[in-house]
């Protein structure tokens, strides 16, 4: 019965702020600050990590990573038109060393941006067994230009719902952008986006 007797005998504004430093719930983060953070956190990583993508010779030259300003924007809602497991059967996709990675189709991620409609599919990783995970690898007209040449990826969180927040603020550049020795999966045809994604990581300015 506090908090009725405190709203007697408090003003609102007071009443309101007791309540806020009383409440159990985390602070909201907006997004920016959350890109930002992240961005900041995997800066250090790859600046300090004993497996870190990038080679110490080549840190100078990498990191701090390059990014495009955070656009909210290039953030939006998608859903997946979900593939039945029957009918996603396991592929090989190429990579940038002519290895095969093995890979389930799990569906397309329809969406709106700047106006236009567009798809992209999303993938499992075979080695993902419980297939929390969805590879979202594409190219868009940056590709070669401002971006990795064969593109870059998103990760999601595998949701029950099907919809999902599709934020290209987010999108990566493959580890063999850094490092040619790695082995990146290459974004398909079907993945190829015919308008400029000026969101995400970047190469460096020359």
């Amino acid at each position: 019965m506090r908090f009725p007797l405190l709203a007697r005998t408090l003003p609102a504004a007071a009443v309101a702020v007791t309540l806020a430093a009383c409440s159990t719930q985390p602070p909201q983060v907006d997004h920016a600050t959350s890109v930002a953070a992240h961005r900041a956190e995997k800066d250090a990583m790859f600046r300090e990590a004993q497996d870190s993508p990038v080679p110490k010779a080549e840190m100078d030259r990498f990191v701090p990573l390059a990014y495009y300003p955070i656009d909210p924007s290039y953030r939006t809602p998608a859903s997946l038109a979900r593939l039945p497991d029957a009918e996603s059967p396991a592929f090989e996709m190429p990579t940038s060393t002519g290895q095969r990675r093995q890979m389930r189709k799990a569906g397309k991620l329809k969406f709106s941006l700047h106006g236009q409609t567009h798809e992209l599919t999303a993938f499992i990783s075979a080695e993902d067994v419980a297939a929390q995970r969805l590879f979202v690898p594409f190219r868009d007209l940056t590709a070669g230009l401002e971006t990795y040449s064969s593109g870059r990826y998103l990760d999601l969180t595998r949701t029950p719902t099907g919809l999902y927040d599709l934020d290209f603020n987010m999108a990566y550049q493959p580890y063999c952008y850094y490092d040619a020795r790695y082995d990146c999966p290459i974004p398909p045809a079907e993945n190829r986006l015919s308008m400029p994604i000026r969101a995400g990581e970047r190469m460096r300015k020359p």
